[in-house]
């Protein structure tokens, strides 16, 4: 049995790459998920794989992360997806960039703020987070889960687990300032009731929860924010895209560098492997589809680019798995210092 634990990072509507990864590693019955840490769409694929888990087993957490991508999809006009099915997801996305909705929506949230709505203001996604079975998500069964939120005030990461673990948390995991209005919870660490904004400010996602002791060495990373492109953004809407992939990025290669280091450390006997762990970094991702998208298929769901994506994540985990496999519980398969460098 290979014990991994799960690093989901955010990423809106491309969090349906992940979805795919998911389906895959829950089809291998080799495969144990010991501890996931998620931000904002990996908080919440991580909760519907959790919650599914426990009630249904591999296909219960399969089905529930199809019932949640179904319902993040669900939205979509019937007429436009058609449409959009037989277009490449990169023309879709290019397509949405420059029409005047998306540009019309992105001016907008510019010169408002999401306050601005007052009372009529609701988070579209609450009804749907409302329905997760917080029972199996908050329990001491099954993988240790945690969620990765932004203190507005302080700056810093709050990571939620166990029963702190709500539908506001989630829902403050993914909570871009300029769509939503900060999430408010009851934080137990201060006293006092806390704004929250999207996790992936402060930790996309955080890495340090699964340091502990209980919790196998290897992290397997599922990244959906590119960390290269190689064409230079000189659009405003390709300058923008690039801005937010380095922004929610920067954490991740931060604690990447950390573990770099702690790793050199042990390596020349300055730390032993009884006081830090030698953690084995693995990732699954897939630039060459994700630099063809942006920040409009992250905002927009659009269902034939969610189910391309989960193909796309389907595809690359059997890739993993066949290439990297046997190295689980005995090496990492990330060179650190060519990600960081």
């Amino acid at each position: 049995m290979k014990r991994i634990n799960l690093a989901l990072q955010g990423g809106g509507a491309h969090g349906a790459f992940t979805w795919g990864v998911l389906d895959v590693l829950l089809q291998d019955e080799d495969i144990e998920i010991a501890g996931i840490t998620g931000t904002s769409a990996g908080a919440m694929n991580g909760a519907a794989l959790k919650a599914g888990l426990l009630e249904g087993g591999r296909d219960g957490a399969r089905a529930n992360l199809d019932w949640f991508w179904q319902q993040m999809g669900a939205a979509q006009v019937p007429s436009m997806d058609a449409w959009f099915a037989a277009v490449p997801p990169g023309l879709v996305s290019r397509a949405m960039e420059y029409s005047w909705p998306f540009m019309a929506a992105d001016m907008m949230q510019r010169l408002t703020s999401p306050y601005a709505m007052g009372p009529l203001y609701e988070h579209p996604l609450r009804d749907i987070v409302d329905q997760f079975s917080f029972d199996q998500v908050c329990a001491e069964d099954g993988p240790k889960l945690f969620v990765c939120a932004t203190n507005v005030r302080s700056g810093k990461a709050r990571v939620f687990e166990g029963r702190e673990i709500s539908t506001d948390a989630l829902l403050a995991s993914a909570c871009l300032p300029t769509l939503f209005k900060a999430v408010n919870v009851y934080d137990e660490t201060t006293g006092r009731t806390e704004a929250f904004w999207d996790g992936g400010y402060t930790g996309n996602p955080s890495l340090w929860p699964l340091y502990r002791r209980g919790l196998p060495e290897d992290v397997v990373i599922v990244n959906i924010n590119p960390l290269r492109r190689d064409t230079l953004p000189v659009t405003p809407q390709q300058i923008t895209n690039r801005i937010n992939e380095i922004s929610f990025n920067s954490s991740l290669l931060s604690e990447l560098r950390a573990v770099a280091f702690v790793q050199w450390l042990i390596e020349q006997g300055a730390l032993s492997r009884e006081e830090k762990r030698e953690v084995k970094v693995h990732m699954i991702a897939d630039d060459a589809l994700m630099t063809r998208l942006s920040v409009a298929t992250k905002s927009w769901p659009v269902a034939s680019v969610l189910h391309h994506l989960k193909e796309a994540g389907q595809a690359v985990a059997k890739n993993f798995l066949s290439a990297h496999k046997a190295d689980l519980n005995e090496r990492g398969t990330v060179d650190l210092a060519e990600m960081y460098g």
